[in-house]
């Protein structure tokens, strides 16, 4: 219970102090992270939305509500899928791009202060273990 209890009250610190860079972009945690998946993909910065949520964990109807928002906002598009007549393809806009761009800075030095208070082999540790545990649920 001790660390299932630790892991919830982190997630809840860790949100409280990310979600007000996000907002100094106008985003949520989750578009940012829709954005910045897209980004790492490289040029020409597009996923299936299969790879976006399965990338994101995430379920599919999530991820549609995220991709909606984000769309209406001009920071994505739908294309058709080429490899697949009944699949599309998501891919950053410009702006969506440029925005990232812009966030992505400030989002690393907040992850970096945020965990200053670990050296680097305990941050190792710390990430192996935890995707080892998450590797063990379902």
């Amino acid at each position: 219970m001790e660390i299932v209890g630790r892991l919830n009250e982190l997630s809840a610190l860790l949100t409280r102090d990310l979600q007000p860079v996000f907002e100094r972009f106008s985003l949520q945690g989750g578009e940012f992270d829709v954005l910045a998946t897209l980004r790492r993909a490289g040029a020409p910065f597009r996923l299936t939305p299969t790879a976006l949520y399965e990338a994101t964990m995430l379920s599919s109807g999530g991820m549609t509500a995220r991709l909606d928002r984000l769309e209406r906002r001009g920071l994505i598009r739908r294309l058709p899928n080429p490899e697949d007549r009944r699949g599309t393809l998501v891919e950053l806009t410009p702006d969506g791009l440029a925005l990232v761009e812009d966030a992505i800075g400030p989002h690393a030095e907040n992850e970096t202060r945020l965990l200053a208070g670990l050296p680097p082999q305990d941050r190792a540790a710390l990430n192996a273990l935890l995707s080892k545990l998450r590797a063990a649920l379902p």
